[in-house]
């Protein structure tokens, strides 16, 4: 019966692909025309609901599926002129899960980097992986093809990738706040000192990634109408897109919708 309606499902897209494509570039001539978020985030969730839909389940063949999309991603954004992207894989509240699901999620994650960065078409979009995160939660494998994908493509300028891979927003302000006073008590400075010099911008400056800008647009796929502590100190003044499809069934119909969302807002950034 599950057969039958997949098949059902797969006849139904079929005969609705022709007016999706004319959609599509009607929809991507509309974008073309309005200035595009320079940074977008995206939430990659729903991945199991979409492996189960397909009768899938074994956790690395479920997230390899949310792993490939990965390219279509780095297309899209270097089609739209988007110069960063940061892409949420694993969160420290991932490991409450099953050990066999963390292993596909880390171990998908850790294929698609070394093949990625083995990629000429990636090399020759000019990608640089960065990444943020709880680098002690990371087995060494992950943690070998993050280092070295940074070291390769250090040198690229035309499209930055985070990876938020073993990264929770709480964790992050905690640990910007724990560098922050280490910082002040390798000085010898009392709490007295400290205190006048806690601000936004001391704080900022001790995320993991200080230097990386805000994201205008944050996307999350599957439902879910929560951010679950994405890019917290980050996001206060982010624009928010929910989409219903999950991961690995994300289009650029949704994509493009995403932006054009983005860009019929009036965005004052709390001014």
């Amino acid at each position: 019966m599950a057969t039958n309606a997949r098949f059902a499902d797969r006849l139904r897209a079929w005969a609705w692909w022709p007016i999706y494509r004319i959609y599509e570039r009607r929809l991507a001539r509309q974008v073309a025309t309005e200035p595009m978020p320079q940074h977008v985030g995206i939430i990659l969730d729903g991945n199991r609901r979409h492996g189960r839909a397909a009768g899938l389940h074994e956790p690395e063949a479920i997230y390899r599926l949310g792993a490939a999309k990965l390219d279509d991603i780095l297309t899209w954004s270097a089609d739209l002129g988007i110069p960063m992207v940061t892409l949420w894989v694993f969160s420290p509240d991932n490991l409450g899960r099953p050990e066999a699901e963390i292993d596909g999620i880390l171990g998908a994650a850790e294929a698609k980097i070394r093949a990625l960065v083995a990629d000429p078409h990636f090399r020759h979009r000019g990608v640089r992986v960065t990444a943020i995160g709880r680098r002690g939660i990371l087995p060494p494998a992950l943690l070998e093809a993050i280092d070295a994908a940074q070291v390769a493509t250090s040198g690229n300028d035309q499209m930055t990738v985070t990876l938020a891979v073993g990264y929770g927003g709480r964790e992050e302000i905690t640990d910007a706040v724990r560098a922050l006073l280490a910082d002040h008590a390798a000085r010898g400075d009392s709490i007295a000192d400290i205190l006048p010099e806690i601000s936004p911008a001391a704080i900022r400056r001790h995320l993991y990634l200080p230097e990386l800008p805000d994201p205008d647009l944050i996307i999350r796929t599957s439902g879910k109408v929560r951010l679950s502590g994405f890019l917290l100190w980050q996001s206060a003044h982010s624009e928010l897109h929910f989409c219903d499809a999950n991961w690995p069934a994300f289009r650029r119909i949704d994509y493009l919708r995403a932006i054009r969302s983005f860009q019929r807002r009036d965005r004052r950034n709390g001014r």
